[in-house]
């Protein structure tokens, strides 16, 4: 059991990927964490292998959580978010959905995008 001492403390984010499935994770990563970037994907999708590595530098160097969200499995939660294409990443910022990019982005755009809403 962890206890919370410091309730204002922002929750240090993971240093890789988190893999969420469904509603109630994704919900419950961005009420966890102050930046969550979630990427939706598809293992068949090249664009999305190719961001793979891009995605992974950003939860280890950056502030953010970073999710990914296989849109096969999480037909509906893609639906919600309204993803017609893959590679598509949201990013929520304080509890709400901030940002909204669709296809390969370079880690530098990815990056200053997140910065926008740590720093």
């Amino acid at each position: 059991m962890t206890v919370d001492t410091a309730p204002d403390a922002s929750t240090a984010t993971p240093d890789e990927p988190v893999h969420v499935d469904g509603q109630a994770e994704l919900d419950d990563a961005v009420a966890e964490y102050d930046v969550v970037l979630a990427d939706f994907y598809a293992d068949w999708c090249g664009p999305c292998q190719m961001l793979e590595p891009v995605v992974e530098t950003l939860a280890e160097e950056t502030d953010a959580a970073v999710t990914k969200i296989d849109v096969d499995a999480n037909q509906q939660l893609a639906g919600a978010y309204g993803v017609r294409g893959v590679p598509t990443l949201v990013l929520f910022a304080d509890g709400e959905q901030a940002e909204q990019v669709v296809g390969v982005q370079s880690e530098d755009q990815l990056r200053t995008l997140i910065e926008g809403y740590t720093e």
